[in-house]
């Protein structure tokens, strides 16, 4: 079989994305329904909508420049939620690795700003204990975790009454 196209996000709405999951690759489908869900004002954000922003952005991140990329650009503010998040689509290894990534930091509190603060003194400090434990987990997630569109796909289509786009 042919590898199915990309699709690019044109103002569908959520069932006319779903639809789309059969004749599309999912990645894509996902990557339009975050695209449209970031559209919206954030106030106005389900929970289920931040849960696909807040893996999408795990995604994004990891898959481009691992942990240390998540936990510094603004999808850090996503942090605080990612774990639950996982564990909500059905990702229970991915949500025990990025815990592991999250405790490398070793933080008082889990905020975006501490996070942040975390990983900047960890790189001024040149913290070795903490960028090996981060490049470790990068590492396993590439090996053990990779894509999770498909888990991602079948929670928006579980909640779509949720996901109004």
């Amino acid at each position: 079989m042919d590898q199915l196209p990309w699709l690019d996000y044109t103002g569908q709405t959520t069932q006319e994305l779903l639809a789309c999951g059969e004749t599309h690759r999912v990645d894509s489908v996902v990557d339009a329904f975050d695209e449209a869900i970031g559209n919206k004002d954030p106030l106005a954000t389900t929970i289920e909508e931040r849960v696909v922003l807040a893996v999408e952005a795990l995604e994004r991140e990891v898959n481009n420049g691992g942990f240390h990329q998540f936990f510094t650009n603004s999808s850090c503010e996503y942090v605080p939620a990612i774990v639950d998040s996982l564990h909500a689509i059905g990702a229970a290894a991915a949500a025990e690795l990025t815990a592991d990534a999250i405790a490398a930091l070793r933080l008082d509190e889990l905020t975006a700003d501490a996070v942040l603060d975390a990983v900047e003194t960890g790189i001024d400090e040149k913290d070795e204990a903490m960028l090996e434990a981060l490049d470790l987990c990068d590492q396993r997630y590439y090996e053990e975790v990779g894509d999770l569109s498909q888990e991602l796909f079948a929670f928006i289509r579980t909640h779509a009454a949720h996901i109004r786009i």
